[in-house]
């Protein structure tokens, strides 16, 4: 595990398209317990898998550089996601009006 604590900087999934800059001050083979550091309050350590790991890198500037080109990555595909959402939207409007025409068309033949 020493190789590990040599790169004691990770990013951890924040939500969709972001990660959040933790560092680890401590593992185990199943556990890592560490903080937050650009969070404003920096509470108690905290306890993760080490499966909630993203990636490790061996500072905190590196961690943060690959967060952001990670963005930039993310947002070259913001317009195939707004318009794979808008079909979708258009697919869900077209079931949803066959599914009241097919009851409509059902109770008038009732």
């Amino acid at each position: 595990m020493s190789d590990r604590i040599e790169r004691p900087w990770a990013l951890m999934r924040h939500h969709a398209g972001w990660a959040d800059v933790f560092h680890i001050d401590s593992e185990t083979a199943d556990h890592i317990t560490g903080f937050y550091p650009d969070r404003e309050t920096v509470g108690p350590p905290v306890n993760y898998s080490t499966r909630a790991v993203l990636a490790r890198y061996p500072t905190i500037e590196a961690a943060r550089a690959a967060r952001e080109g990670a963005v930039s990555e993310w947002r070259k595909h913001d317009a195939l996601v707004r318009e794979a959402e808008s079909k979708l939207h258009d697919a869900e409007k077209l079931r949803e009006d066959a599914w009241l025409n097919s009851l409509r068309d059902a109770a008038n033949r009732a």
